[in-house]
């Protein structure tokens, strides 16, 4: 499935879909997904080494999951405010950029950038699997792309080399070589 020339390649986007009105807030996705990513695997659960977190209001019973997303290397300008049912939230709350201006989606003990990897190795997301209200659905798609032609290392370096012994030359030497060989 290379791309030559910039033709358009398919590529599998994996998403998780999160349908808010059936979470309960038992956080079984945080639960899952740090022992999953625990050295060892499942050896120890940290819920901060979560790769999703639920944002909850237990007064309103609103619980919205939300997992970690690319690393920012600068906040955003965006302090937008979302009204449910009457509580105000800032948009920070549902970000899923770990970036400096806050704690969520870092290492606890590095405070390296955490970022979903979708349980790799796993035919689907453990959260999903372990949902058990269903609020988490995990979907993929198909989309086509158009990417730039990647050369292999090999052509890098001859590229380079014609660039700076002009090509005729270049031709001459690989005919010497392949006559020694």
């Amino acid at each position: 499935m290379d791309t030559v020339n910039g033709e358009k390649k398919k590529k599998i986007i994996k998403t998780i879909k999160i349908d808010v009105d059936k979470c309960n807030g038992c956080r079984a996705c945080e639960v899952i997904c740090s022992a999953f990513h625990a050295e060892p695997k499942y050896s120890s659960n940290n819920p901060a080494r979560s790769r999703i977190k639920v944002i909850r209001d237990p007064l309103r019973d609103i619980y919205i999951p939300v997992y970690a997303g690319e690393y920012t290397v600068a906040e955003c300008a965006g302090r937008d405010k979302y009204i449910i049912d009457g509580k105000e939230y800032d948009e920070c709350a549902f970000c899923r950029a770990s970036c400096p201006s806050r704690e969520d989606f870092k290492e606890p003990d590095s405070g390296l950038p955490l970022k979903c990897d979708m349980c790799e190795g796993e035919d689907e997301p453990l959260c999903v699997k372990w949902c058990l209200a269903d609020a988490l659905i995990y979907e993929e798609r198909e989309e086509e792309v158009e990417e730039e032609e990647t050369l292999e290392e090999l052509e890098v370096g001859l590229e380079s080399l014609a660039s700076k012994y002009g090509l005729q030359e270049l031709k001459e030497a690989l005919a010497r070589l392949s006559q020694q060989g």
